[in-house]
């Protein structure tokens, strides 16, 4: 499912969220706390206080897809600025679930062109 997403926005709900909150009570954080429309085709994700679990929130058709992931061991490299979102691309967060930082200094700047000369 994620897969499929590879070209949507990615937010990352920044410091810890209550992850006991369902569908709904995501749902409802994504509209009123960070002005974001969550029947959006964005990828909406959530880490906890432990930095060890996130859960993923994403509207499909007709319905909401709810994804958690829990680690066994380590922690996600989260970013802790607790007011706001961070808009990532797909490769970022791929860095993120795999345990590296969002913010790679090494690593190749994503080009787009629109003509070749």
């Amino acid at each position: 499912m994620i897969e499929e997403n590879k070209n949507k926005p990615v937010h990352l709900a920044c410091g810890p969220t209550d992850l006991r909150r369902g569908i709904d009570g995501l749902a409802v954080l994504v509209k009123e706390q960070f002005d974001l429309d969550p029947f959006s085709t964005c990828l909406f994700v959530f880490c906890n206080r432990k930095k060890d679990k996130i859960k993923c929130l994403y509207w499909d058709h007709n319905g909401f897809w709810l994804l958690q992931r829990r680690l066994e061991r380590g922690r996600f490299d989260w970013p802790d600025d607790e007011s706001d979102t961070i808009r990532i691309g797909y490769r970022e967060f791929r860095w993120l679930l795999d345990g590296l930082s969002i913010r790679q200094n090494k690593a190749f700047k994503s080009l787009s062109y629109s003509t070749i000369i």
